[in-house]
């Protein structure tokens, strides 16, 4: 099928944003949201993009993941109302697990709201957003320091393996339709287990492009976790699967 000329502008802002969103994309058209979901449709018909929630994100490589700044940009208004949502569960004079992920990041901002937290983390930019706080106590876990301030490695899971908290706030690249939690990184996936398994209870933190998201590393299965923080309704089997496994979904 031949693109009509918007179609292959809609295509080239989702490759070079990663995500773009039916509002934005009407707005920048000058067309109704449904003009801009049946292109959407059409693209994703063709495998040039994947629908979600919302927009429409750039069908990307199962091997390697959306460069930092870029994710960073992505879905902002939602992972700052997951952010919202998760901080307002955390109570003063927690100690928990924070890893890697822009989301996370979102959350680390909310938490200066609290008090006396005690924090461990790979994540810099966290670490960096909490130590400027006086009464938290921050501790960064050691290791391979990538490119987007995560840090990873064999003495990253040594470190983290040496504490019991109260709750794990983590990330995801991408959530299969089985319920596999999946990345990009097998060493990140390897810390985040280790966090997953020292932590009283675990929040995942998950905007709804995430949901059929491919990446080639598996984590585990969704049941893991304890809550799910996200932006909209998971398909039917994503939902039966938390619902059977009582893992609570929180709908932001």
């Amino acid at each position: 099928m031949t693109l009509a000329p918007r179609q292959h502008d809609i295509l080239n802002l989702a490759r070079e944003r990663g995500y773009v969103s039916i509002d934005e994309l009407a707005q920048a058209f000058a067309v109704t949201p449904q003009t801009i979901r049946r292109d959407i449709n059409q693209l994703a018909e063709q495998g040039l993009l994947r629908r979600t929630h919302g927009g429409a994100a750039s069908e990307a490589s199962s091997t390697q993941n959306t460069a930092y700044a870029m994710r960073a940009g992505q879905m902002r208004e939602e992972k700052q109302r997951i952010a919202e949502a998760i901080a307002a569960h955390i109570p003063d004079h927690a100690s928990l697990f924070i890893s890697i992920g822009t989301t996370t990041e979102a959350i680390a901002r909310e938490l200066l709201k609290r008090k006396g937290l005690k924090i461990i983390t790979n994540n810099l930019h966290v670490a960096a957003q909490l130590s400027a706080k006086a009464d938290f106590e921050v501790l960064v876990a050691g290791g391979t320091v990538r490119s987007d301030g995560g840090i990873v490695g064999q003495s990253t899971v040594d470190f983290i393996q040496q504490f019991r908290v109260d709750f794990a706030l983590v990330g995801i690249s991408g959530i299969d339709e089985d319920g596999s939690l999946l990345d990009f990184d097998y060493q990140e996936v390897r810390v985040s287990q280790a966090i997953i398994g020292n932590a009283r209870q675990v929040f995942l933190a998950a905007d709804s492009s995430k949901f059929g998201r491919n990446a080639v590393v598996r984590l585990g299965s969704i049941t893991l976790v304890d809550r799910v923080f996200t932006d909209a309704q998971p398909s039917l089997a994503i939902s039966r699967l938390l619902a059977e496994n009582k893992v609570q979904l929180d709908l932001v």
